[in-house]
Parts: C-alpha cells; sequence; structure tokens
C-alpha cells in the first residue's frame, strides 16, 4: 500500500515581512528620488545647449555632488567611463537631444 503524504499549507504573504516598508517610509524615500531627479535635470539643462550643437545624439553622464560629466557615442560606454571617473558617486545618463530620454518610449 502506497503511503500518502500531507500536503503542506501554502504560506501566503511577503517572505521577510520584517523588511516591509512603511507609506511614510516610501513616500519619503520617493519624494528623494524625485529631488534628485530634478538635481540632475537642471545640471543637464545646462549643459545641453553648448553639447547639443556639436555632440547631437550623444550620451552624457552627469555626477550629481560635483557637476562633471563625461560623454561618448555609446550608451555603455559613457556609463563605464562614468563609473570609472567617479568610483564611489552615483550619475545619471541623458541623450544629448531635445528631451534627453535614452530609451524607446
Amino acid at each position: 500500500m502506497t503511503q500518502l503524504t500531507s500536503q503542506q499549507p501554502r504560506r501566503r504573504g511577503r517572505i521577510f515581512p520584517e523588511l516591509t516598508l512603511s507609506p511614510e517610509e516610501l513616500a519619503k524615500r520617493k519624494a528623494e528620488n524625485e529631488a534628485e531627479h530634478q538635481r540632475y535635470q537642471a545640471i543637464f539643462e545646462k549643459l545641453r545647449p553648448e553639447l547639443i550643437k556639436d555632440h547631437y545624439g550623444w550620451y552624457i553622464a552627469i555626477e550629481l555632488n560635483t557637476g562633471d560629466y563625461v560623454i561618448d557615442q555609446d550608451k555603455e560606454v559613457a556609463h563605464k567611463k562614468a563609473h570609472d571617473k567617479f568610483p564611489n558617486a552615483d550619475h545619471c545618463v541623458f541623450c544629448l537631444n531635445e528631451s534627453g530620454a535614452v530609451g524607446r518610449i
């Protein structure tokens, strides 16, 4: 005769419930991210008119704290150059065009 195994009840919910963030913390992080993006956007808007003339369609990676940047024709190369130049800092990549969008929308 075959032995029937009892089925374990399915567990529902988060894998790590102790890591759940409160709605206040989520809102705070979202506000910080939006403020940081606005700072990146302001630097990009200041640099774009002078760089778009000679480097239209190129990519620019901007470091937020110093405002330094690197440009390249390839997005991945610009990202790598920025990572090499600013190893311990975050950077943001924009395309030197009218909108600054990098990917397809």
